[in-house]
Parts: structure tokens; sequence; C-alpha cells
């Protein structure tokens, strides 16, 4: 049988993590994804604007 390295709980969650909340704040996130493609879609060098936000993101997700 394979145990967790650490404390960590098993996958996955038994708790219902497609909540009404939840689902909200992903339609939103969404739409705004969208309107920022959409501005990106002005630029004449898009990657200008989004080089730096998906620095950004990387590094959060690896302080996690």
């Amino acid at each position: 049988m394979k145990v967790p390295y650490n404390e960590l709980p098993y996958l996955p969650p038994k708790a219902d993590i497609e909540t009404k909340k939840i689902l909200n704040q992903a339609i939103r996130a969404n739409g705004e994804l969208a309107r920022l493609k959409g501005y990106c879609s002005l630029l004449p060098n898009e990657t200008i604007l989004l080089n730096p936000i998906v620095l950004k993101e990387a590094r959060t997700s690896s302080e996690i």
C-alpha cells in the first residue's frame, strides 16, 4: 500500500469543491481572461503584456 509522503489528505477530496460560489468565480475568471485576450489582440506585440503575467503566475505557483 502506498502512503502519502507527508500529512496530505488522499485525493480526490471528500468535500464538494464544485460549490456555487466557486463555479461563479470560475465563470468570472474566464470572462476576465477573455477580456485580457481582447486587449492583447490590440497590441502590436502581445507578448509584451503576457510574458510578465505568465512569469508572475509561475512564481506564485512555485511558492505554493
